[in-house]
């Protein structure tokens, strides 16, 4: 009976969300609470959701300051250089500009951390996107996939916690897994020229100057600009009450990462990030340098919990960059948008994952699935973990799958002469899906930052990110990896 309810109520909130019936708040909220009741523990909803809270919290409180250090280190100016190279490559083709998209995500992912690729990559390309009047749902979906490969490398959290459940060196899962997942990467950008060419038929190649839409920038926004365009982006605009659908006709919408005024110039001059800008800090370029370095290398040391890294890290960028209170205050305004709603989905979620732990309805359907898996596959149960862990890492957080079903599918693999290591690297394989599961804190911070709704990425993303998760494991069976 756990099961079937465990089932409905993801059901559920996928349906009720992509149909937009419900927003993702609401719905992480109220469609646990109803089904906790089905249950038959209403009585131990609050204990449910404060052990959610409990749990999540050092996530939110990570997001929230890594967001304000990130936006601090896009607003003085740190990632410019890679920004311009990116967007001089795109110019003013959709076709490049997909595939920049996905270029952009992979390089920013290097630092293991999903909100960070998300932070950098809408803020540089989405001005493109909107003057182009490209589908957004196309830079979110092509940005999670991009960022979910790369997000198996040992640091990036997957493959940790494979090895720590497994009791196996990380190391040994990543490094035999690296042609697969190269391969993986590979269909992803082959999948962003895919989708970079339909968007030119639908679009058209056009310049800048075409696509732009004249509207005055807020001064205390980061400034974005486009053929000369300017575009405050510096709230990013999540969760604001004016988001698109991601489609081509939304250009026109109004939002704080939205379009601003034009000035005349030619597409060859796009820079993506305004040169002139008031919060640049071009004097101190090498120290922000240095400090994100130093704060990547303690989060890939572990030196200090990431929460209390990114704590210290936004307090001494906004204490160097902005010494004046005032201007610490704008720069902490600017991005209270993105801060207030991530942090809100992530509380909201804590309901969700509160709900299916504490019930035991998690617990239930792992053990189904397990159990649905026929005798004669067990010699293969590298390619069953495979294949489940598309579905368990969506419907799942990343802990439940690693801790609570990887250890059942090695010891039944070892039953079967499996060794422990390949079905470690098969559980890796779903992570480009994963990262658009309604239960990554991330996925909430790109969608909300380019003003697309949950559901129209959900749709958009998922048959895609399960081809590239199935190109994955199916190049590691090709090499014999799995």
């Amino acid at each position: 009976m756990l099961t079937i309810l465990g089932f409905a109520m993801i059901a559920t909130f996928l349906v009720l969300i992509m149909m937009k019936k419900m927003s993702p708040i609401a719905a992480l909220v109220l469609i646990p609470a109803l089904f906790c009741v089905f249950v038959g523990k209403g009585a131990h909803l609050g204990d449910y959701v404060i052990d959610g809270v409990s749990s999540l919290a050092p996530t939110a409180a990570m997001l929230m300051f890594a967001i304000v250090y990130f936006g601090v280190m896009i607003d003085v100016g740190l990632f410019d250089p890679i920004v311009r190279a990116i967007l001089k490559f795109c110019k003013a083709d959709p076709m490049r500009v997909v595939v920049g998209t996905a270029l952009l995500a992979a390089i920013v992912s290097l630092d293991g951390d999903g909100s960070t690729t998300f932070m950098i990559t809408v803020s540089a390309m989405y001005p493109l996107y909107k003057r182009l009047k490209m589908s957004l749902v196309v830079m979110t979906g092509v940005a999670a996939m991009a960022n979910g490969v790369m997000n198996t490398l040992p640091w990036g959290g997957p493959t940790a916690r494979a090895a720590t459940a497994l009791k196996v060196d990380a190391t040994d899962i990543f490094v035999p897994m690296i042609p697969a997942l190269a391969v993986g990467l590979l269909a992803v950008v082959a999948l962003s020229y895919v989708l970079g060419l339909r968007e030119r038929r639908r679009v058209g190649t056009l310049t800048l100057d075409e696509a732009l839409v004249r509207e005055p920038a807020p001064e205390s926004e980061t400034v974005l600009v486009g053929a000369g365009a300017k575009a405050g982006a510096g709230r990013g605009g999540a969760g604001g009450a004016d988001r698109t659908q991601g489609s081509a006709g939304s250009a026109g919408s109004a939002g704080s990462a939205g379009s601003g005024g034009a000035e005349e110039a030619s597409g060859d001059d796009f820079k993506g990030l305004d040169p002139n800008r008031p919060t640049l800090r071009p004097k101190l370029y090498w120290f922000n340098a240095l400090l994100t370095v130093a704060l990547l290398t303690a989060m890939i040391m572990e030196l200090l919990p990431i929460p209390v890294l990114f704590l210290l890290g936004a307090a001494l960028a906004l204490t160097v960059n902005f010494p004046h209170i005032p201007d610490q205050k704008a720069r902490i305004a600017a991005h209270a948008d993105n801060v207030l709603n991530v942090s809100g989905m992530v509380f909201a979620a804590a309901v969700f994952t509160g709900v299916l732990t504490g019930t035991g309805m998690v617990d239930h359907m792992a053990n189904w699935l397990v159990d649905t898996i026929p005798e004669g596959m067990g010699p293969h149960m590298g390619l069953v973990t495979g294949l489940l862990s598309l579905p368990l890492t969506y419907f799942m957080s990343n802990d439940g799958f690693y801790f609570g079903v990887l250890p059942v599918l090695a010891e039944a693999g070892q039953a079967h002469g499996v060794s422990t290591l390949e079905i470690a690297r098969a559980s890796i394989v779903g992570q480009p899906l994963h990262m658009s599961s309604p239960l990554v804190p991330a996925v909430y911070v790109l969608v909300g930052m380019a003003k697309v709704e949950f559901g129209d990425h959900t749709r958009f993303v998922v048959k895609w990110a399960v081809l590239t998760s199935l190109v994955i494991l199916a190049a590691g069976i090709l090499f014999g990896i799995i």
